[in-house]
This record gives structure tokens, sequence and C-alpha cells, in this order.
């Protein structure tokens, strides 16, 4: 899986896996992106937050599917990123800056909270998880990279040696075991999905 370059990554956004010419990676990410699919389609959401959106790929086709349901996407303030969401506009889709950890929105506000790629970067995920929680009403839908598979796939295609193929960027790592531990201490876990090297999850808090 090869990288954009570096000064056309925004913030924290270190792969550009949706848009990878690598055909093992466009493999992988499709058995990703089938996973979410189902996921999401389980879900079957009214209003959806995307928390730590990126550049607002997943989240405008997730506006384009729900019709005249509410979207938003949120972020880290970046001038790159703010210009992918400038390229990406329908009726019912905003973007805002905003850290994970204080989400200006109310208590139940959407009706699922999605953090897709989002928990292995930062410092408090519990703290993330929580506030996730508060603006949703009845779902959250996580993903993060399943180790300690991840970096070995790393390290098999030369990535990321000195680090023993940890991505940049990463601050914590969780098997699928550890990972379903954590999002017990927020909700109930409806559903899991492992296409590799990925672990999603449905969390109910209904």
């Amino acid at each position: 899986m090869s990288g954009a370059p570096a000064a056309a990554v925004p913030t924290g956004n270190l792969y550009d896996k949706y848009g990878s010419g690598n055909p093992v990676a466009r493999r992988l990410v499709a058995g990703f992106r089938e996973a979410l699919d189902e996921l999401w389609d389980r879900a079957a959401p009214e209003s959806v937050l995307d928390v730590g959106c990126g550049e607002g790929v997943l989240t405008s086709e997730w506006a384009e599917r729900l019709g005249a349901g509410r979207v938003v996407g949120v972020d880290l303030d970046d001038p790159v990123l703010r210009a992918e969401w400038d390229t990406r506009r329908r009726a019912n889709l905003e973007f805002a800056a905003a850290r994970a950890e204080s989400l200006p929105f109310g208590a139940g506000e959407f009706d699922l909270v999605a953090g897709i790629e989002v928990l292995e970067h930062v410092p408090d995920p519990d703290a993330v998880l929580a506030e996730m929680s508060r603006v949703a009403r009845r779902r959250l839908l996580v993903s993060v990279p399943r180790e300690p598979i991840w970096r070995l796939l790393n390290l098999a295609r030369g990535a990321y040696l000195s680090r023993l193929g940890d991505t940049p960027g990463h601050v914590n790592h969780w098997s699928k075991v550890g990972f379903h531990s954590l999002l017990t201490r927020h909700g109930r876990v409806l559903e899991v999905r492992t296409p590799l090297p990925w672990t999603l999850a449905l969390v109910g808090l209904d």
C-alpha cells in the first residue's frame, strides 16, 4: 500500500486508502468497504455524524445514500481538508472543524455517529467514545486497524521498518478482543466485522 506524497497529505491522514492504485491495497479496501456497508445498512441511520471525516469521501457518499437525511463531517481545522470539503456539496451535507473530544452538538443530535479509522490516532479513545455516545441517539459505527496483523503487513511490504511496522500517527493499538472490550464500556456491541486488516463494529446505545 503506497501513500500519497507528504505535501499532499492532510492533517491526521497518512495514507489515502481509498485512492490507492496498488492492486493488493485495492483488494483489501474493497473488503473493508463491503463490511462497512453491511454495518451501515444494518444501522439504517436517519442522520449521521462522521467524526474524523478526513477529506469527506465516506461522508459525501453517505449523504448521497441518505437523500434528505442530515449528514455532518467533522475533523481538525486544516486548509487542505477545507479545500476538499468545498468540492463535496449537497443540500443535506455539512462539514465543520471540531475536535473529537469536544463535539459542538447536542445530546442525541444524530441517529448514528461514526468514527472510521479515528480512535487509533487520539490520546484518549475513551473520552472520544464517550463524546460520540453523547451526541448519538442509537448507534456508533467504528473501525480501527487490527493488531498485530496491521504491523505485520506493513513489515511484509517493507514499510516503517524502524518502527517495527507501526504506522506514524497511531498511538493506540487493539486486537479484535481488545477493541471489543473497549467498546463494551460505552454500549452494546451488536456486530463485528474483521476484513483484513481491520476491525469494524456496530454499537448500540438504546
